[in-house]
């Protein structure tokens, strides 16, 4: 019999994409690999590979496992065979079962078997006399027959052994694997979920694959709300509660809801509103929001009125603006304070909550009300604050058009709240009124030698000549916030005046004119007249590099430096000639570029 501890140092010794590009073309994303699944037909990719993790997923059949299932489902491998071949490849040795243990190795079901005994005989439980504060339970939250059969509650007894006795079909092994059992040390494993009211969860093919326990012990130190934890089936962050019954739905509605637990899920269900999912006991991840715009353009969230479900609306907002694209955002619903979804429909009807779905608030206006409620106006120092922020949510998202837009709309709401009287009746501003007289004065002074960074100016001048390169490079050098404190408000200068060249003014405006006008005594030969366009961009983008690398190089090359001098140890001299060479590296990039002229 294999321990779980063997199978975890198997699984970790052998990297999952390489196993998985053997049959199945993969391509970089990020962190993680993606291709088109390989246990169905589809033209987008939608199967994701983490090594990280250790486990496959696909967003769209909802196939998910680790190395050894990838073997079994995809290689057709029986398990044993399976964990041999795995284990030749890391140099590991089989540990040899006895004759009786290998005949049910072979004879065992699969871990979906597992979980389905296990949901079969939480429901047998809840119907049993022990079952009665379970039933109970359910009757005051108002759910009928119906809907505790359809979402399948259950019931987990008190007793520590309770379910190996029940499942006694299968192997020890399994039930720890799925969850279901907890193996600590050498002590006897023991049923994680105990005296608890029990809901399966499902894939999106509709299996069960994990299990939600709530508390009905009031006085219990115990968790309210305990999740199964990551398994070879399961993966809280690619799973959403519900999904399998709210897509169909939702293909119809044309909408998908995110409610804050699988409660409120099943709350709503039961008030006739249905295409609702929930995150499992974590905040909305990257891979929840992805799988969410498979089912709609623009899932509406829907969170508490109160602080903690604002800060989680927040927590989404983030986690979504890197990922938007074209015809891909989120809605935000927020609940009137004190009440959750259950509550509302149960003291208001689910009218009340449809009322609320109609008059959602987009992603932007999201991000601007949470940015003014935690702005301070009051001084230039907290105004200035708050349009960095602003700029910096705008940055975040990864779509340069989309980022472009969100930068566009979100100045143009500062300027419209902090200058209201340079607001036009139209409700928005012109160039004109963007680039006042003192911004092009100090924007002047700046480019024509004003700072003291002559890199940094020369940049800023070659930007000045080329307005177009603008938006090519204005996000990096914004990232960039130099110790000089002139520097940095120059740089916010900048950003005010180039907001509007970065929408093209025509050549006749005056600011542009005067922009282009201005010179720049430095040698850098990519300021000279004539200077080709991509070979400026070039020598900016590099530039800016120098700008962000010189200053941590040069800081390590000294800290180095000090080290070696101090122990005279091998491993500080490997570590100052280390940070010597990227010195010099750095050196050779600036003469190759003429940027020595700093």
């Amino acid at each position: 019999m294999l321990s779980p501890q063997w199978l975890d140092e198997l699984r970790s010794r052998v990297t999952l994409s390489s196993v998985i590009m053997r049959t199945t073309k993969l391509q970089k994303a990020g962190h993680e690999w993606k291709a088109c699944c390989p246990f169905h037909d589809e033209k987008t990719p939608s199967f994701t590979v983490s090594d990280q993790k250790g486990f496959y997923h696909c967003f769209g059949c909802g196939a998910h496992g680790d190395v050894i299932r990838w073997m079994t489902d995809q290689r057709g491998l029986q398990f044993m065979d399976a964990v041999k071949e795995l284990a030749a490849e890391a140099g590991m040795e089989v540990p040899a079962p006895d004759p009786r243990s290998a005949q049910r190795a072979e004879q065992r079901a699969g871990l979906h078997d597992v979980m389905q005994a296990a949901q079969d005989w939480f429901v047998r439980n809840l119907a049993s006399n022990g079952g009665s504060g379970a039933r109970d339970y359910l009757k005051s939250r108002g759910f009928n027959e119906r809907t505790v059969e359809r979402f399948g509650f259950g019931y987990a007894p008190a007793e520590r052994q309770a379910m190996k006795a029940a499942l006694s079909d299968f192997e020890e092994p399994m039930l720890i694997e799925g969850g279901l059992r907890i193996a600590v040390d050498e002590k006897e494993p023991y049923d994680r979920f105990r005296s608890r009211l029990m809901l399966p969860i499902h894939d999106a093919r509709g299996r069960v694959i994990a299990f939600g326990g709530r508390i009905l012990e009031a006085d219990t130190k115990a968790p309210k709300y305990l999740n199964s934890p990551d398994t070879p089936l399961f993966d809280k962050g690619r799973t959403l509660y519900n999904l399998h019954r709210a897509g169909p739905v939702s293909r119809q509605s044309g909408r998908m809801i995110v409610v804050e637990g699988y409660m409120d899920v099943i709350a709503l269900a039961a008030a006739g509103i249905e295409d609702a999912v929930a995150p499992l006991g974590t905040a909305l991840t990257e891979n929840q929001i992805e799988l969410l715009w498979r089912m709609v353009e623009a899932p509406i969230l829907c969170f508490d009125g109160d602080a903690a479900g604002q800060r989680a609306a927040m927590r989404a907002v983030t986690r979504a603006l890197p990922l938007l694209r074209p015809g891909k955002s989120l809605e935000l619903v927020t609940l009137p304070p004190g009440l959750d979804p259950d509550d509302l429909v149960r003291k208001h009807g689910a009218v009340a909550f449809e009322r609320l779905l109609s008059d959602t608030t987009s992603l932007v206006d999201a991000v601007w009300e949470a940015e003014v409620q935690s702005a301070t106006l009051s001084t230039p120092e907290g105004k200035a604050h708050f349009r960095e922020r602003l700029i910096e949510r705008a940055f975040a998202i990864e779509n340069s058009e989309i980022s472009k837009l969100y930068r566009r709309e979100l100045v143009d709401r500062y300027y419209e709240l902090i200058y209201p009287d340079r607001v036009q009746n139209n409700g928005r501003k012109t160039a004109h009124g963007l680039i006042s007289a003192d911004s092009l004065r100090r924007l002047k002074y700046f480019v024509e030698g004003g700072s003291r960074n002559a890199l940094c100016n020369a940049i800023f001048s070659a930007l000045a000549r080329h307005p177009k390169l603008i938006s090519e490079h204005l996000e990096r050098l914004y990232k960039y916030y130099p110790q000089d404190e002139e520097v940095l408000f120059a740089l916010n200068v900048f950003f005010d005046a180039a907001e509007s060249l970065i929408d093209g003014l025509p050549a006749s405006d005056a600011a542009l004119e005067k922009i282009a006008s201005w010179s720049n005594p430095s040698e850098f030969p990519f300021l000279r007249d004539g200077a080709p366009v991509d070979y400026v961009s070039r020598c900016v983008k590099e530039a800016i590099a120098v700008l962000i690398d010189r200053p941590i190089i040069k800081q390590k090359l000294d800290e180095a430096t000090r080290a070696f001098g101090q122990s005279m140890s091998e491993e500080d001299r490997q570590l100052q000639e280390y940070w010597r060479k990227r010195h010099d590296d750095l050196l050779s990039r600036m003469r190759e570029f003429r940027l020595d002229a700093a």
